[in-house]
Parts: C-alpha cells; sequence; structure tokens
C-alpha cells in the first residue's frame, strides 16, 4: 500500500506580490468600473497601469486617431495602428495586458459626445486632458453625479495630479484662477470659425513624464478604491528637472457652484435615445404636480442665425459637431451666429422631440425642475451591453 503524497505548487498567483501587501483587497480592483477620459501618452500610462493592477471595469474615451508622433511617448501603441482610434487600440491592448479585464472603448468629443450615464457607472473618473474646456466639462459631471476624479497634466519634464471630490472637497474650477477663465472665457467667445481654426498643437513633453504622472494617477485609484486616504482636494506638483516635488492643498472657493449637495438622480430602466421629451414633461408634472423646466446636460446649439441677411436654420447638436461649411451662411457667405439651448420649458415645441433628435447623446441625464425641488433622470436604455450593471435606485416608469 502506497503512502499518500501532498503535491505543493509552487506557481504564483497573477496578483501575489499585491496581495502580499498587508492591507490589499484585489476583489475591490477587479470589482471596479474605472472612466479614463483621453487616450493620449499619459492615458496611455494610466491604461497600461489600471490594467496590470488588475481593474475588473475600464471605460476610455478619446477622439483622436494615432499618428506617427504618438509612437514616441504612447507605450500602446505600434506602428501598423497608426489611423485608428486611440480609444479603440487603447482597450485591445489593456485587454492584451489583462485578458480578464473588459476594457471598452468609446470614439467621441467627450463635451459633445458621452453622456452623464458614462460618468455615473464608474467608481472613479481619471482625467487625462490637456485643455481647460475639457477638464471643466469633467468636473462640473463629476460633482453632478457625484463621483470623485483624478486629474492629471504633463508638460516637458513636470506634471501633476489632483484628486478632487466635490462637494466634499475644493474641485478644478476651485483651482482656477482669472488669467484661467479669461482664456477659457477667450476660447467660448471665438466664432465658429475661428474656434475651428484653432491649432491643436499638442503638449511638448517625455515618456517619462507621462509615465511617473500617470503612475501616480494609478496609485490614486488604489488608494482611493481601497478606502485610504487619497488626494481629495489637493496636488501633488512633480518637478522633473530639480525634483524639488511637493503637494498642494487647495481650499473650496466660496463663489464655486460645485459645492452643495448634488441634486438626487433617479434611473430610468426603459428610457432611452428615443423618449420623448414629452413623457419626460409628464413624468415631472406628474412627479412635481406641474414643472418649470427641463436642463440639459450638454450645451446645444439651437440654431444659426446670419447677422447679414437673417436666414436661420435649426441644428440642434453642440457646437464641437459644427462644421466649416455649415457656419456659413449659404446666402450672403456671412459667418452665422449660434443661438444656445440649456433647458426646456412647456412651450417648447422641442418637447415632441426624442433626447437623440435634439442633439443629446446616448446614455445621458437631463434634470426636470419646478421652483426649489429637481431631480435627475438617467436613461439607462442607452447604456451598451458591455456596460450594463445592475443599479440600486432604478425606478420602472
Amino acid at each position: 500500500m502506497g503512502e499518500s503524497s501532498t503535491i505543493i505548487s509552487l506557481t504564483e498567483g497573477r496578483f501575489a506580490r499585491f496581495e502580499a501587501i498587508r492591507w490589499w483587497d484585489q476583489s475591490l480592483l477587479g470589482d471596479a468600473r474605472v472612466l479614463v477620459v483621453g487616450a493620449g501618452a499619459l492615458g496611455n500610462e494610466v491604461i497600461k497601469n489600471l490594467s496590470l493592477l488588475g481593474v475588473g471595469r475600464l471605460l476610455i474615451v478619446d477622439m483622436d486617431h494615432i499618428e506617427t508622433s504618438n509612437l514616441c511617448r504612447s507605450v500602446l501603441f505600434r506602428d501598423g495602428d497608426q489611423g485608428q482610434p486611440k480609444a479603440v487600440v487603447a482597450a485591445r491592448a489593456a485587454s492584451t495586458l489583462y485578458p480578464k479585464m473588459q476594457a471598452s472603448p468609446l470614439v467621441g468629443n467627450v463635451l459633445s459626445d458621452v453622456g452623464l450615464g458614462y460618468f455615473r457607472w464608474a467608481h472613479v473618473v481619471v482625467g487625462a486632458l490637456d485643455n481647460r474646456e475639457a477638464r471643466v466639462f469633467v468636473n462640473r459631471v463629476c460633482a453632478q453625479v457625484h463621483r470623485p476624479w483624478i486629474d492629471g497634466g504633463i508638460e516637458v519634464l513636470s506634471g501633476i495630479v489632483r484628486g478632487f471630490a466635490a462637494p466634499e472637497t475644493a474641485c478644478y474650477e476651485c483651482t482656477m484662477g482669472q488669467v484661467d477663465w479669461d482664456l477659457l472665457a477667450k476660447r467660448r467667445s471665438c466664432s465658429l470659425l475661428a474656434r475651428q481654426a484653432v491649432a491643436e498643437g499638442g503638449t511638448p513633453t517625455t515618456p517619462t513624464t507621462a509615465s511617473v504622472i500617470g503612475a501616480i494617477q494609478a496609485q490614486e485609484v488604489v488608494k482611493r478604491l481601497h478606502g485610504m486616504e487619497s488626494l481629495s482636494g489637493q496636488g501633488f506638483v512633480f518637478e522633473g528637472l530639480t525634483h524639488n516635488s511637493y503637494q498642494v492643498s487647495y481650499p473650496i472657493s466660496p463663489e464655486c457652484p460645485w459645492h452643495e449637495p448634488p441634486t438626487p438622480i433617479e434611473t430610468m430602466s426603459t428610457w432611452g435615445s428615443q423618449t420623448l421629451l414629452r413623457d419626460v414633461w409628464a413624468w415631472g408634472v406628474e412627479r412635481f404636480g406641474g414643472l418649470d423646466a427641463i436642463d440639459l446636460s450638454h450645451e446645444l446649439v439651437e440654431r444659426l442665425d446670419c447677422p447679414s441677411c437673417g436666414q436661420s436654420q435649426q441644428v440642434l447638436q453642440s457646437i464641437e459637431r459644427i462644421t466649416e461649411d455649415q457656419a456659413v451662411c449659404e446666402a450672403c457667405g456671412c459667418e452665422y451666429v449660434p443661438r444656445f439651448l440649456h433647458s426646456l420649458d412647456g412651450d417648447s415645441a422641442l418637447l415632441d422631440m426624442s433626447i437623440r433628435d435634439l442633439g443629446l447623446p446616448d446614455w445621458d441625464i437631463v434634470w426636470v425642475r419646478k421652483g426649489s425641488h429637481a431631480v435627475g433622470l438617467e436613461f439607462l436604455a442607452d447604456c451598451p451591453d458591455a456596460l450594463v450593471t445592475v443599479p440600486s435606485d432604478s425606478t420602472e416608469e
């Protein structure tokens, strides 16, 4: 009769070195949903790190395509990827690094093509952006849906990482000085053609700086998911030239609008892009006994008016989507002036349109309001199958 034997496996699990850390809980990373906005040099590093860390679900937003100049700074891109969408290639590469990760791309402009439901889906939002306008938008949305976000910025050998969790902490707008607001206002006041003519030259930087800042952003995600102390209303400034790096704290600006408790949001499970605004209005009337307005999450251009000949045309789309041909009056050649739309009242003929026909992106949120009472409504039916989660506060109509 043979002796029994015990087989001892000397093979470590994929995350064994992480799990050797006393406080580490790999399941928190495996269950995490992270939205990364921007898939350039900095976004590449964030995505790479989150993949290696074993984050379970990742959504990548970017509107650009890969160019030759991206290849020296972007660890996820290869020569053969040129011309392809950055978000698509980055998501594919992330899945290669960690096959169990569910990495999804969203090719589009965060200012116009990303519904607020995507932000609400995420546990943490990471910004890998290169302009104020996008940062202001992400900051506002994160405050509205009550999600923390981690901003990163790089330039040459230096960079910064900032964590925001409004309304409890200072937010990105709290860090903006008058010069920042003036530059933003100048950009927004540009004519349609001038906005389109602005050259996006890109930020001069190196892959080493992107690597440092992207690593710190990913580490902040880990700490936040574990409920540890992390950058919240604070920033870490990396000075790569001298290594005189330091941490800063930002006070809440008394003028900042994002530090009141956020308006409650309800998930409308069967409402989507084909839902009529008239039905949304009726829901609000039943809820509040009347309604003052439906407030939109995205600024839309309702009409283009010609100041010369008086011709006008309805467009109903984001200003970012207006083409050069659309910007000029066919009758007289004068440049159109946009008329913006932010909300609808009960007399608006636009109530007979669907969410999509109005020009809002899929999986968006609108707010119905009467007096001081308001509630946000999330159109969950637009949620892509790959991102479906079971909401804890869904409402059946």
